[in-house]
């Protein structure tokens, strides 16, 4: 049995459902990303595990024990909020302590455990401060060090990083990361972040609608998506419109197109393919054995990376290279061929099924 299990569980206000069908099962100390757009749901769900909100059908199991109607103060919950919520009129120690002392914990433990948690984070030096005196990225790890003070079962994150700039959102979650290691607690993160969800995540839950597009580690969700939200929301992406001709083969306009695996699909069906802009070269190679002629129509410098737009027979696709000082990017209205290996473009689920009439000339 999994440590954190979610089964069945919807959540509806009135007529409108925003959660539905949600399953999911979490190890003792995964961390795990629910990941998708505002409105999706995952906030809401969060909330439900968290016991502010009561599921209109389905079960939560916390270590085996039905916590689905479980009060939030006894289900043994870490939860840190994207503002931050620590009280302004008590000093960080106490901040930390405060869960601590509402459990009635003695007070020589409080004051150990309170110690051992700023020296975690880093600011034992800071504890007689208050948080009107600490920046944004000290006050959510002295929000961190709260939740965690208390040995929670598991953490739950919404969106802690949001409110911080971008250089101490990449610093916390490193923290944050490391720290959930450390400590092996099962942890379920907010985010509406691709780059946050792909860098810290054991496994990530993509939502859409109140439904759950996808799960899976990283390196599925970004290279195997399964359905055209999933490719277009996770990265950045190409969608290109194709024609399966049989086997392992596709057209698209009029060019040959090798896929690595039969789409399950009969000959002349329509099909949405996807293509990561770092899986196409202007250059060819033997591994690269499928052609795609095209045109410039805009290229970007980036710094590092020069991404270019290209106008194909099956839609534009976007081609990243490294910048190369000397040699300087191709112009914009240039004729190009795109070279790709079988692995570097997949069809997405549900993403055109009709016979498409033309394709049997």
């Amino acid at each position: 049995m999994s440590f954190l299990e979610i089964s069945g569980v919807r959540k509806s206000f009135g007529p409108t459902t925003v959660v539905h069908d949600f399953d999911l099962s979490a190890e003792k100390g995964e961390f795990i990303s629910f990941l998708g757009p505002s409105g999706c749901g995952k906030t809401t769900m969060l909330r439900m595990i968290a016991g502010f909100e009561t599921p209109s059908q389905g079960t939560i199991r916390i270590d085996g024990e039905d916590v689905t109607h479980v009060q939030p103060n006894a289900r043994r919950i870490g939860m840190v909020f994207q503002a931050y919520a620590l009280f302004p009129n008590l000093t960080i120690a106490d901040n930390v302590a405060f869960g601590l002392k509402v459990a009635g914990r003695p007070k020589a433990e409080i004051a150990t455990r309170v110690e051992e948690m700023l020296a975690l984070i880093k600011l034992p030096h800071l504890a007689s401060r208050y948080p009107y005196q600490l920046s944004g990225g000290q006050q959510q790890r002295v929000a961190l060090a709260r939740a965690i003070a208390v040995k929670p079962r598991v953490l739950l994150l919404d969106e802690p990083l949001s409110a911080l700039d971008a250089k101490i959102r990449v610093s916390l979650r490193e923290e944050i990361r490391s720290l959930q290691r450390e400590l092996g607690i099962t942890t379920i993160f907010v985010t509406h972040d691709q780059e946050e969800a792909l860098s810290m995540s054991d496994r990530i839950v993509v939502m859409s609608e109140g439904r759950i597009d996808q799960i899976g580690n990283p390196f599925e969700i970004y290279n195997k998506p399964r359905t055209r939200f999933v490719a277009g929301f996770v990265g950045t992406l190409s969608v290109l419109e194709a024609v399966a001709t049989g086997g392992t083969g596709v057209r698209i306009g009029e060019e040959a197109i090798v896929l690595s695996g039969a789409p399950a699909v009969q000959p002349g069906t329509s099909l949405s393919l996807a293509l990561r802009p770092e899986a196409v070269s202007l250059h060819p190679s033997p591994e690269r054995i499928n052609r795609l002629a095209g045109r410039i129509v805009d290229v970007a410098f980036l710094g590092s990376v020069v991404r270019m737009r290209i106008a194909t027979a099956g839609g534009t696709v976007l081609v990243d290279s490294f910048n190369d000082p000397a040699t300087p990017p191709p112009q914009r209205d240039t004729a190009v061929t795109l070279h790709f290996t079988a692995a570097g473009i997949y069809p997405l689920e549900g993403a055109g099924d009709a016979p498409v009439a033309a394709a049997a000339a």
